[in-house]
């Protein structure tokens, strides 16, 4: 087993699944990707769900509350750290399996 420096840091530092593609394990990596993409937009889902109806009263109003807007994004902080811990779970097997990973492309 030959250990692929490059493969773990394009896993590490650009994007998870892009160290196994790199190794040609190319279903290993398109899942990785595709998960990683899915966790992105929950997120970016979940940030919008919680501050959309502060900001159109905002701009309804025209003042915009700090509180108001932390309180806001506090109700769905649960959910936030379930994605966040499967983000870094996520990230971290792409790290892992890259650097373990039997098939090595050369």
């Amino acid at each position: 087993m030959k250990f692929n420096m490059k493969a773990v840091l394009l896993s590490a530092l650009v994007l998870p699944g892009l160290g196994q593609l790199y190794k040609g394990e190319r279903g290993k990596g398109i899942i990785l990707i595709l998960l990683v993409n899915l966790f992105v937009l929950a997120s970016l889902f979940l940030i919008l769900k919680a501050v959309g109806p502060t900001l159109v009263m905002s701009h309804l109003s025209g003042t915009l509350s700090s509180t108001e807007l932390l309180e806001q994004l506090q109700k769905l902080a649960p959910a936030g750290r379930w994605i966040l811990a499967s983000f870094v779970g996520l990230w971290l097997f792409g790290v892992v399996d890259a650097a373990r990973s039997r098939k090595s492309f050369e």
